[in-house]
Parts: C-alpha cells; sequence; structure tokens
C-alpha cells in the first residue's frame, strides 16, 4: 500500500480509456441495432466523472485530516506493514462499501447522490465514470471511518477505497458473460449488469465491490436471468443528458418534498425513508416525482 494513491485513477487513466475505445468499437461491429454507446451519454459520464474527480479531491482535504485523528485517538490495533495488514484492510473496506452501497439504495439522502450512477438507460465501460460530486455531501466518507477505528491510517484508507472503485470499472460491461465459479467469488459483470437493472426481480440486488460473498452471505444476490435480460436505468427515467440536471434533480425532489411534508414524521421521511416512500408521497399529493427516479422500487443501483 505504499503508492501514492492520488495517481492511482490517473495512472489508470490510459487503461480505462484504451478499454472504453475498444469497447465501442466492438459493439459498433457486433451489435450495431443495440446502440450500446451513444456520444450524448457518453459525453455526460465524462463531465459527470470530472465533476465527481474535483469534488472529491476538495473532500480529501478535510477528510483525511478526520481520519488522522481518529486513528490517531481512537484505533485499537497498530498494523505493521505486509500481506496480513493488507488482507484485513481490503476484505474490511469492502464489507464497508457492501454497506454503504446497499443503504444508498435504502436511504433517500445517500440515495440522492447515488442516483447519478444509476440514470443511464445504457451500460457499458463509460458508465462506470458516471458518478455525483454530491458524495461527500451525502457522506460517503463517514463509512470508512472505522477503518481509522481498526488502525489504519488515512493514506492506506484513501488507497484502497481507490483500488475497490478501480476494479468496479471492469464490471460494468456487457461484452462479457457468466464466469463460472468466479461468480461465487468476485463481483463480475453478469453481477452487476444485474445491480443495474430496473427489473423487478432486479432491483435492489448485487451491492457488491470486489467480493460478491457479502451478497450471497446477506442474501442480496441474483444470478442474470437469459429469460428476464436486464433493462437499464431507473424506473421513472431521467430524460436529460445534462449532468447538473443528472446531479441535483433528486436533492431538488428531496427537499421539495420536505418542503410540502406535513408534521416532523413525515418530513424526516422525506430525507430519510426508503427511495420507494417519495413515489407514494407524490402521488398522495398528486405531484410528479420530478424529473427522477425517485423510487428505488424502480430503480437499481
Amino acid at each position: 500500500m505504499q503508492f501514492d494513491a492520488e495517481l492511482l485513477l490517473i495512472s489508470m487513466a490510459p487503461v480505462f480509456l484504451a478499454c472504453i475505445g475498444w469497447e465501442a468499437w466492438h459493439f459498433a461491429r457486433t451489435r450495431p441495432a443495440a446502440r450500446i454507446y451513444s456520444w450524448r451519454d457518453t459525453l455526460c459520464n465524462a463531465v459527470l466523472a470530472l465533476m465527481h474527480q474535483g469534488a472529491d479531491k476538495l473532500a480529501w482535504l478535510a477528510v483525511v485530516p478526520f481520519y488522522a485523528f481518529v486513528y490517531e485517538r481512537f484505533r485499537i490495533v497498530t498494523w505493521q506493514p505486509g500481506w496480513l495488514s493488507f488482507a484485513v484492510l481490503f476484505i474490511a473496506q469492502d464489507l464497508l462499501y457492501y454497506v454503504f452501497h446497499r443503504m444508498s439504495h435504502r436511504v433517500r439522502w445517500l440515495w440522492a447522490a447515488h442516483i447519478v450512477h444509476h440514470s443511464s438507460e445504457r451500460l457499458n465501460l463509460s458508465t462506470a465514470f458516471r458518478q455525483s460530486l454530491m458524495y461527500p455531501v451525502a457522506g460517503m466518507w463517514v463509512f470508512w471511518t472505522p477503518l481509522a477505528v481498526l488502525g489504519f491510517p488515512p493514506q492506506q484508507i484513501v488507497a484502497i477505497v481507490l483500488v475497490n472503485l478501480a476494479f468496479q470499472f471492469f464490471v460494468h460491461t456487457q461484452a462479457i458473460g457468466r464466469l463460472g465459479w468466479i461468480e461465487y467469488v468476485l463481483n463480475t459483470p453478469s453481477t452487476h449488469r444485474c445491480h443495474h437493472a430496473r427489473n423487478a426481480r432486479y432491483i435492489d440486488r448485487n451491492f457488491a465491490g470486489v467480493l460478491v460473498v457479502w451478497d450471497r452471505v446477506f442474501r442480496s444476490y441474483v444470478a442474470e436471468d437469459p429469460d428476464d435480460p436486464p433493462e437499464y436505468g431507473i424506473v421513472e427515467p431521467l430524460t436529460t443528458f445534462n449532468p447538473l440536471k443528472a446531479t441535483f434533480h433528486e436533492w431538488a425532489s428531496m427537499l421539495a418534498d420536505l418542503a410540502n411534508a406535513k408534521g416532523p414524521g413525515n418530513k424526516l421521511r422525506a430525507l430519510l425513508a426508503p427511495p420507494e416512500w417519495a413515489a407514494a408521497f407524490h402521488a398522495a399529493n398528486a405531484r410528479p416525482a420530478a424529473v427522477s427516479g425517485t423510487t428505488q422500487r424502480g430503480v437499481d443501483a
């Protein structure tokens, strides 16, 4: 783990771009009618990635000192560098990612940031870049705090988070089928295609980062069904390629619901209830659920 974490994704950029280029060329030749790539969708993904990276850079300036404070004051172990410490860090962060990801589908405040990643009706490698600059506001960084308590310094926490996200780039593709026994261990393209689908059988499933064992242990796993191929996107489609609207549409809908909700209970639900609460609230108040997919019962993450 002794490498410059801030340069990790930058150093991988040529690999990512080469893979996207190959995939676009491959599908243009083999499945042109499927229109798996769209230049407007891909450009939106790229802009969202740049916005996300900028926000992350700023967020780390505040979050890293916080992790350092927790590490210095509250750590329960001091690890010696080696394979054991790396294995513990890797497994612990991957479990925490599963928790964060699953909660991002069940808590509307978190979903308001995460919905950006699911709002495209295409799935290709460029979709991995489709991220929200609002993750720091939503509180994604809070989920990695236990790693500091477990005795891992901030630089290692940042590094392992980036390693996890870098791996996930490669599961956003339709070019690879099921991978046999690997499906029981790792997150795969087949597993993640289900996660991005809005079909009823796939919603709120397959939250894995790297290890799919968490989905199997916590019973959130579903296998891809050739008789029910994934339909990508959110239940209430986002009909724009504007990256600012993609970023903020659910926040606007959530704040509008907060203003319109009667009583402290409903106001709290507007922020924290599962996202499908919003659809019921909109129906009860005869208000369309914004331009987003505020429901998680029709979104997949």
